[in-house]
């Protein structure tokens, strides 16, 4: 069954759910009636405002600070660039600089998964991945380069076996490097696309924890190079400290000091669909979280075979001072078990997170794209962002389209306009033509994205193709 582009500005035909938390939490809900409407005639369109560009963009300030570290690196270890006398010499320089490249980056991208809060709300969390995935490769390729030419220098000169086997043993560091690289190279292999189809998002998580203890085992090794003396080997301390603290503050010790101050727990849950299901969260003084519509938290259930796993799960609704929504597909262990959460289970959350936010919005004109469960972030922007908002709402059958309840309501109180698609390709309706002609000005509205990988880079695509400017499109991917 294929139903594209069906308008919903006609009145509903029974209450709506508009309000689902009241006094007494979410076990009852509010039924709130929308009054049955017709608009007759052509709307006039407000003028486009838009928001001035910020001449620095905190992503490319970002980029830039990560560049000038590894220029310095290069330069300071070219400055002490000694006379290459033969070639076991030079190779020996390659492998000192590929290391101290090496080193830098390994610090970089522990930083760029510490969560600090000013990166995540910037970048954002999905671009912030994207750069921690890239500079991996690139980290793993030059330790690998460091490893072949401080092997192959130390052949040169005292031949194979001490090149090898014996530099390995008795080298100052190398078998805590030899270890270190080795599970880098692991768990770089469990990320490529084709394992880490394979694997729950929990093993995957789990396993990259072997990343710390590779750099940990790495660096002791980084101090033993001749680059490291005096000022060098404090400031690289400093560096590697520095990091470090980030990451136990922001991903350890802020976690438990908010939980414990909300008291989160499980207030209730609401099946929206046979495979999607709603949690509440209450707690004390949840303004103070300073939780946004279009982001998520990192949740933690406390409950048997839950509690080691903390997953990213959007919120579905505005977040209020008491409650907080999330609704989620069952695709795993995890998401499926949170059909069976009983009422007052403790919740530890980290966040919030994301930056799929409002505030990333220039114009008073918005069309939301959301595939499948990626509406759980749209369906909180579509109630609360200000101006002309669009939504459209692709799903593979009827059954799919879940909160459409909501959305009915919320469409119908503000006056907005809600396109639903059901196919099952996620991405039929996605072409240039198609979206310019259900949504005239396209090139004045800022889009934001929510979905499957595969759907997003097909809207991706279809947005650039209606001539709408790469800034003004917001993507938020639903993989790991």
């Amino acid at each position: 069954m294929t139903t594209h582009w069906e308008s919903l500005l006609r009145p509903p035909s029974e209450a709506r759910w508009v309000s689902l938390l009241d006094e007494e939490g979410p076990a009852t809900g509010s039924l709130h009636p929308v009054p049955a409407q017709r608009r007759r005639g052509r709307r006039s369109r407000p003028a486009v405002q838009r928001k001035p560009v910020p001449r620095r963009r905190p992503g490319n300030f970002v980029g830039t600070l990560l560049w000038t570290g590894a220029v310095v690196a290069t330069v300071g270890c070219w400055a002490d660039l000694p006379e290459v006398a033969s070639t076991a010499d030079g190779l020996a320089w390659l492998g000192r600089l590929t290391g101290l490249l090496a080193g830098y980056g390994a610090a970089i991208l522990v930083a760029l998964m510490a969560r600090i809060p000013y990166l995540d709300r910037t970048i954002g969390s999905d671009r912030l991945s994207r750069w921690h995935a890239l500079g991996g490769r690139g980290t793993l390729a030059l330790s690998v380069a460091h490893m072949v030419f401080a092997m192959a220098a130390r052949a040169v000169s005292s031949g194979v076996w001490e090149g090898t086997f014996g530099l390995v043993l008795y080298g100052p560091g190398i078998l805590e490097a030899t270890v270190s690289l080795a599970l880098l190279l692991a768990v770089g292999l469990i990320s490529a696309r084709a394992i880490r189809s394979r694997m729950s998002y929990e093993a995957w998580h789990h396993a990259h924890f072997l990343t710390y203890l590779a750099i940990y085992l790495g660096f002791a090794h980084q101090l033993t190079g001749p680059s490291f003396g005096g000022v060098g080997a404090w400031a690289w301390r400093g560096l590697y400290l520095g990091v470090a603290a980030l990451l136990l503050w922001y991903r350890f010790t802020l976690p438990v000091i908010r939980s414990r101050r909300h008291r989160l727990r499980v207030a209730g849950i609401r099946r929206e669909s046979a495979d999607v299901v709603s949690v509440y969260i209450a707690g004390d003084d949840l303004e103070s979280l300073g939780a946004e519509p279009g982001q998520f938290f990192r949740w933690r259930f406390l409950t048997k075979g839950m509690w080691w796993a903390a997953n990213p799960y959007s919120l579905s609704a505005v977040p209020s001072g008491r409650h907080l929504r999330i609704t989620v597909k069952a695709a795993g262990a995890h998401s499926r078990a949170l059909f069976s959460l009983a009422p007052g289970t403790r919740v530890w959350a980290e966040g919030p997170y994301g930056a799929l936010t409002a505030a990333r919005g220039r114009s008073n004109r918005v069309l939301l794209i959301a595939g499948g469960v990626g509406i759980s972030p749209l369906r909180a922007l579509f109630e609360s962002m200000p101006g002309q908002v669009t939504l459209l709402y692709l799903a593979r059958t009827v059954e799919d389209l879940v909160l459409r309840g909501e959305l009915d309501a919320i469409a119908a109180a503000r006056g907005a306009r809600v396109h639903y698609t059901v196919n099952e390709d996620l991405t039929v309706p996605l072409t240039g033509r198609s979206l310019s002609r259900a949504i005239p000005d396209l090139a004045d509205y800022d889009v934001f994205v929510c979905g499957p990988r595969g759907m997003t880079q097909k809207a991706l695509n279809a947005l650039r193709r209606a001539g709408v400017p790469k800034q003004q499109i917001h993507l938020e991917n639903f993989d790991f």
